[in-house]
């Protein structure tokens, strides 16, 4: 169960003092009954809640999939810079984070949600859950490089990176699959292998996969088919 003035802000019609001010004016109804009491409990599933007679869609957590673009960075807020939030135009982003993060040039697949405890698993090291990557390098890579990457390599952290996938595409582009989040993982790991990354895109995160279709800078809901996936990755 969750306070009224809770539930009204949490939806994106207003500020709790904004809806407070609803409330005391009569404009929120409760199953037909004008409800002048923030504090009443309402039941998600079940009561029905107006705003001036139209139904208040209300979803206790939301999940978007966001291809990200190069120059946004992945923050909920900053003072100079686009961040990931600013370009979910239209929708209601209280409480709403990204899971993990991208560079500020590194495109691609960025999930963003309010479910915590979904986006903690998901980052848990200890749940081993798979990160896709496309990447264009300097160089091309070796079959020595190729074998290097998925055997694990320093990065200059304490231990070697744990074993990944790492395949050419048809245009010799890298697609490396890594289990882990390290700070700039896969740009150290191509420098560790004598080359560099010239241009990043994640493509999957877990059983998400970025469409075709979904522009940079675009984003869209999950379908339900898509959240119960990702439960199932960390499930367990």
């Amino acid at each position: 169960m969750t306070r009224l003035d809770k539930l009204l802000a949490d939806a994106g019609t207003g500020s709790r003092s904004q809806v407070k001010e609803y409330i005391r004016r009569g404009r929120i109804t409760v199953n037909g009954q004008v409800c002048k009491k923030p504090e009443q409990k309402i039941l998600e599933e079940r009561d029905l809640i107006c705003l001036d007679g139209q139904p208040v869609e209300y979803a206790r957590y939301r999940y978007y999939m966001l291809h990200k673009p190069g120059g946004v960075i992945t923050a909920t807020e900053d003072s100079r810079e686009k961040t990931v939030l600013d370009l979910l135009k239209g929708v209601n982003t209280a409480h709403i984070s990204p899971v993990g993060r991208l560079d500020k040039d590194t495109e691609g697949l960025l999930l963003l949600t309010n479910d915590g405890e979904l986006a903690h698993r998901l980052l848990s090291p200890r749940r081993h859950v798979d990160k896709c990557y496309l990447a264009r390098t300097e160089k091309p890579l070796t079959a020595a490089a190729l074998h290097a990457l998925e055997t694990g390599v320093d990065i200059g952290d304490e231990k070697p990176t744990l074993p990944a996938k790492a395949r050419l595409n048809e245009a010799g582009e890298l697609l490396l699959t890594i289990q882990e989040g390290r700070y700039h993982q896969v740009k150290r790991m191509l420098q560790a292998v004598d080359n560099r990354v010239l241009y990043l895109k994640r493509l999957s995160f877990g059983s998400l996969i970025l469409p075709e279709d979904l522009r940079a800078g675009e984003f869209r809901p999950l379908t339900d088919q898509e959240k119960e996936r990702l439960r199932n990755d960390v499930t367990g």
